[in-house]
């Protein structure tokens, strides 16, 4: 297993880890629960792993030393994060946490007795754009694009290699700077500010800040021809995407869906469908694999893939 994952892990668990045979390639997640067995999601099936023919069953301890290594020992440095429900640590793995919530003054202030621990290993897939990015252009710019899929059907790794391409430059265009507004820490998957994701040269990012907020920050303090948000849906996401392409700025963003009729049913996202802001709308199942294309589609529906 790669180190950036056994990292994660402290003591016992670590060399139980070390001692497996999983393919971390395909590996998705490692689930931790107290008092429950230790299971990991490979190529989308659940596995419980197995130390010595046996299965390892999480203990209280155990639970508390991985979340404590993970964290660096330092709860409240890791504050805010933990209180949004995960972490991200190196290598752009993002950590699901669950236990007792601390509520104040009506939000979560915190996370105590955590108890299951979800790590979601991060793979990036270099050239899983390669073969969509000429839709996307027109006369060298990218045009306002809808990455369309069911969850786990491989948007988020599409819409990482597209940024990457666009910012890089590629036969269609030129490297053009792209603003990512990252609200669940994802795309770029930053630690301590840096992204684990290579997302190209000319990528800015605001980590961790809602959508609507952080595209108009993007729009006054960084000049972007490209911004991308990941997972719209909400009346301020929609306004605020409104007024980046009024800005002159293309929009790049993935939507839960599988068809475009759905999508037109959205509330606030159907009115823009309908007005026809979105040129190019591309529809994954990842029936085969992560990113995989069934459908390309222009305003009017026409199919152009």
């Amino acid at each position: 297993m790669r180190q950036d994952i056994l990292m994660l892990f402290a003591g016992e668990l670590r060399r139980i880890l070390e001692r497996s045979a999983i393919d971390d390639h395909k590996l998705e997640e490692i689930r931790l629960r107290v008092g429950k067995p230790l299971l990991c999601r490979i190529a989308g099936v659940e596995l419980p792993i197995l130390d010595r023919g046996k299965g390892v069953v999480v203990s209280v301890e155990q639970m508390k030393e991985t979340f404590s290594y993970i964290s660096q020992y330092s709860y409240y440095a890791f504050a805010e994060e933990i209180s949004r429900g995960y972490l991200t640590v190196p290598g752009g793995h993002r950590v699901g946490i669950g236990g007792k919530v601390i509520w104040e003054e009506g939000r979560c202030k915190g996370i105590r007795y955590i108890s299951f621990l979800n790590i979601r290993i991060a793979h990036q897939v270099k050239g899983c754009g390669e073969k969509v990015i000429p839709l996307l252009y027109r006369n060298g710019r990218v045009r306002h694009t809808l990455i369309v899929s069911p969850p786990g059907a491989g948007k988020t790794t599409l819409m990482r290699d597209l940024i990457r391409l666009i910012s890089e430059g590629n036969a269609c265009g030129g490297g053009v700077n792209v603003s990512v507004v990252d609200e669940r820490s994802e795309l770029a998957a930053c630690y301590q500010g840096v992204p684990q994701h290579d997302l190209g040269p000319r990528c800015d990012v605001l980590d961790g800040c809602e959508k609507a907020t952080g595209i108009m920050m993007m729009i006054r303090s960084m000049n972007p021809q490209v911004v991308a948000v990941d997972e719209i849906g909400g009346k301020a996401d929609i306004e605020a995407i409104g007024e980046a392409a009024r800005s002159g700025c293309t929009i790049l963003a993935t939507v839960h869906g599988s068809s475009l009729e759905e999508i037109r049913r959205k509330p606030y996202l159907g009115e823009v469908v309908r007005e026809g802001l979105f040129e190019r709308y591309l529809f994954l199942s990842g029936e085969k694999h992560p990113g995989e294309i069934v459908n390309c589609v222009d305003a009017d529906g026409d199919r152009v893939y």
